[in-house]
């Protein structure tokens, strides 16, 4: 087997730089995701250090990378505790889906898009970003805090969401029918249905399953059925997120535990590549031209998210200080804008890079935000702010 040398050292190139930078933001108690960001804007198509032999391996890294976040996040939990949560935020996925998507609609419509760009833009500004928000809510130990269910059932319900919105957009794009895309929308929802079903009623016995005293066998087993599921996700245009996610619910007690200490290094390692990934999306060359609309469009959209994840969070009970760190925990955009974008192929360009602009803007900004935003920091929580045991 030959070894392509250069991307052994690409690929050690850009590992060393990362923990140069991981460990930079961890001086300051910053998390290190803007950093990977803008060191992918770098190394990108148009950077200052491009990385052709390494990017094949980063992108398909990427998508494992959001895999483990949303399957590790999952572990977190069990499904009887998040059903009854998701139940709770119907009306939070409501008022973060009108706030968040009329804002990309209107823009869309001044900006004399065509039907498709309308609904794409609108998808752009309402969908966050699980995997940066997963690694965020790591990062700053807020695992155990009120709030955090409402910003994960905002979350999932935003990707359940995604399932009937992305068959829909890309019949459209494509210019098909209005019944070609009901039926793709129809035979996605069915999906989701029976995979949260499957879940919820038989997710225990995973648990039996994949549980092995040796940790390399954990190891193979709960990460080969989840790729497996995230997989078969993604064939009905559901988000491999999901998959993943639903997996870690299913994972209760010693089990959990356990898979959370084997993946977590795996995570990190992945995690890293996958926001070093977005950055590697965008072509630096673009941003310049539509910056103050993309500028403008995050400001709003920040507002709208701050405003929905408050509501959620107050549903949930948390204090002022909790529900401000709900709201600036769901302004980061990211994987999924990328993919609404990629839908309408090369002639929506001026969207492209429209776009582009905005996911970086908030990408960035949203976890630096999210930092400072109801202070103090977790550890010395009062009381309401911690989640019931």
């Amino acid at each position: 087997m030959q070894i392509s040398i250069a991307l052994l050292l690409e690929l050690g190139i850009i590992l060393t730089a990362l923990s140069l930078l991981g460990a930079l933001a961890r001086r300051y108690a910053l998390s290190p995701i803007p950093l990977y960001l803008l060191a992918g804007l770098a190394l990108g198509e148009g950077g200052i250090a491009p990385i052709p032999a390494a990017g094949e391996f980063v992108q398909t890294g990427a998508g494992i990378g959001v895999v483990l976040l949303l399957l590790v996040l999952g572990l977190e939990f069990t499904v009887p505790e998040f059903t009854v949560s998701l139940h709770r935020h119907l009306p939070s996925a409501l008022v973060d889906l009108v706030l968040n998507a009329a804002p990309g609609a209107v823009a869309g419509w001044l900006l004399g898009l065509d039907g498709a760009g309308i609904l794409a833009l609108a998808g752009v500004t309402y969908i966050s970003s699980s995997g940066i928000i997963a690694r965020l809510l790591t990062d700053l130990r807020r695992m155990g805090n009120r709030e955090t269910p409402a910003v994960l059932s905002v979350l999932v319900l935003e990707d359940f969401a995604m399932a009937a919105y992305l068959p829909l957009l890309a019949v459209l794009a494509a210019g098909g029918t209005w019944r070609q895309a009901l039926l793709g929308v129809l035979l996605a929802l069915a999906a989701v249905l029976a995979a949260f079903t499957v879940s919820y009623w038989w997710g225990h016995h995973l648990g039996r399953l994949l549980a092995h005293p040796d940790a390399e066998q954990l190891l193979l087993r709960v990460l080969g059925v989840t790729l497996i599921v995230a997989a078969l996700a993604e064939a009905v245009h559901v988000s491999a997120a999901v998959g993943a996610f639903l997996v870690g619910l299913s994972l209760t007690g010693r089990t959990a535990e356990r898979a959370r200490d084997v993946l977590s290094p795996l995570r990190d390692l992945f995690a890293a590549v996958f926001f070093l990934a977005i950055g590697l999306s965008v072509r630096p060359g673009t941003l310049l031209p539509v910056l103050p609309a993309a500028l403008l469009l995050a400001l709003v959209t920040a507002v709208t998210k701050v405003a929905s994840g408050w509501y959620a969070a107050r549903r949930d009970g948390a204090g002022r200080r909790g529900r401000l760190r709900a709201g600036t925990a769901l302004i980061a955009r990211g994987e999924f804008s990328i993919v609404i974008v990629g839908l309408l192929g090369v002639s929506q360009d001026r969207l492209g890079a429209l776009v582009a602009a905005y996911v970086l803007l908030l990408a960035v900004a949203g976890p630096v935000i999210t930092r400072f935003a109801g202070t103090p920091p977790a550890g010395t929580l009062r009381r309401h702010d911690a989640r019931p045991p």
